[in-house]
């Protein structure tokens, strides 16, 4: 037995297909007919669970099928998306023709799985990826993905790893410490920009203890340990300088979202609220507000308020550094060699 839509779109027991094979060939004829083009968003597992009332498993076992069978990919920051069809030419002939071999049932590796929770969670945000959805996409069951990690918290931690180990920082570090802390800043900027459920899922107070972040914290660390302050010290800039980065990089979750739910770009979303804007500094409540409006040449995006903030931040943490030695030790003012 399987199922089909009634016409109120509720899945009713039918005999032949699978559910989850049903709900493929519905997709797969939308994308045939044109409905859906190369680039267009197809229903994510919650929209396919609210649209055929099937489970979540059922949900994802039908992304996953659609993605073998090459009609979709996972695009970050957008979702799953139909993929582009254009036939690849023909490989050369080989001068030798070998007998195929038989794959042994299970090739999954723990860098497959985890290189795949990372496009999941880039493409559609860390909530999407589950256990269950990552043992339905690789064909195991879901204590089969046990072997691998241990669970959630597990995978996240090595998600996190992945991420700092892609672009790994210089070697040979600029000079001076401000060169090498603006540095540092901007590498962990690019890092969450790339992946952005990335700094959300970071805590100044929870770390996760992953070999390749800690390298950010010890570049940091070094950079600052030519200028004699305690530890104590070193370590608060250290902190002060990741919460400033991680702060403003939660933006780019929020934005990826709304992007995904409202279908517009920042600028967009903000030249449809000039009338709701307009009425509100028009009350005459706001002078200070309504001089914004005068500005021309204004950049409201993150990495405009990055730009701006990071320079500043230095030259308060490393301008001054308090210090409780008896020496009262001072940082000279923003020197080439500090």
């Amino acid at each position: 037995m399987s199922e089909r839509q009634d016409g109120h779109g509720v899945l009713v027991r039918v005999s032949g297909e699978a559910p989850y094979r049903q709900i493929v060939g519905q997709i797969r004829d939308r994308i045939d007919s044109g409905r859906l083009r190369p680039g267009d968003r197809v229903p994510s597992a919650r929209q396919i669970t609210a649209e055929w009332g099937v489970a979540l498993a059922t949900a994802t076992k039908v992304l996953a099928a659609l993605r073998t069978e090459g009609l979709v990919t996972a695009v970050r920051g957008v979702g799953t998306v139909v993929a582009d069809r254009t036939p690849a030419p023909p490989a050369p002939p080989t001068r030798r023709e070998r007998r195929p071999r038989t794959e042994p049932a299970d090739t999954t590796t723990r860098d497959q799985v985890i290189r795949h929770a990372l496009a999941l969670a880039d493409a559609e945000g860390l909530d999407a990826v589950s256990m269950r959805r990552l043992a339905a996409e690789h064909e195991l069951p879901t204590m089969g993905l046990y072997r691998y990690v241990r669970g959630k918290d597990d995978l996240v931690r090595m998600m996190v790893d992945a991420a700092f180990a892609e672009a790994p920082l210089p070697s040979v570090p600029p000079r001076g410490a401000y060169a090498q802390l603006e540095l540092a800043a901007r590498h962990l900027w690019d890092i969450f920009r790339r992946h952005p459920w990335l700094a959300p899922t970071m805590s100044i107070t929870r770390p996760e203890f992953a070999p390749h972040g800690m390298r950010y914290t010890e570049f940091v660390l070094a950079a600052l340990a030519p200028l004699g302050l305690p530890m104590t010290e070193m370590m608060h800039v250290n902190i002060s300088l990741f919460g400033f980065v991680r702060g403003l990089a939660m933006g780019f979750e929020t934005e990826a979202q709304a992007a995904q739910h409202t279908g517009l770009t920042s600028d967009e979303w903000m030249q449809r609220q000039g009338e709701l804007f307009g009425g509100i500094i028009g009350s005459g409540g706001f002078p200070m507000v309504a001089r914004i409006a005068e500005i021309d040449d204004f950049e409201l995006s993150l990495d405009a308020v990055f730009d701006y903030g990071l320079p500043r931040l230095l030259t308060g943490l490393l301008g001054r550094a308090p210090s409780t030695s008896e020496n009262d030790k001072k940082v000279p003012f923003l020197s080439q060699d500090v």
